[in-house]
């Protein structure tokens, strides 16, 4: 089997994973399962190794994965740009991990949720 099954269809675990590499990228630090933190870790290298390619089908392929969203963190008051999740990724996180050939990102484990007592973890970007 290539990745967890989530306890989702095949549809639906692909739009969470394309929403949490999404977010990690805007956000750089993210909670979640451990479980969904450890799929997200596979996702999220691939797009930062295709940010490190930095070509034009490198980019396109990550622009049909990552969401459109933008990313608030950057907002730039004087010229009121609006950089996307891509663009950060290929211009910030990209250049960040330029010699670097992996292990791009860190699990630490957290306390159970309180509801379901599932075992959490933080995935965060070293």
């Amino acid at each position: 089997m290539a990745n967890r099954k989530l306890g989702r269809t095949s549809s639906q675990r692909k739009a969470m994973l394309r929403d949490l590499t999404t977010d990690l990228i805007i956000n750089e630090t993210i909670v979640t399962t451990e479980a969904r933190a450890k799929e997200v870790r596979r996702t999220f290298e691939k797009m930062v190794t295709l940010g490190k390619k930095g070509d034009l089908a490198s980019r396109r392929a990550a622009e049909t994965y990552v969401r459109k969203e933008v990313a608030i963190n950057n907002f730039d008051e004087e010229r009121e740009v609006f950089p996307t999740a891509t663009q950060k990724l290929f211009n910030d996180i990209a250049k960040r991990y330029e010699g670097r050939n992996g292990g791009y990102t860190r699990i630490l484990k957290v306390e159970p949720r309180r509801g379901d007592a599932a075992p959490m973890a933080i995935i965060e970007l070293v």
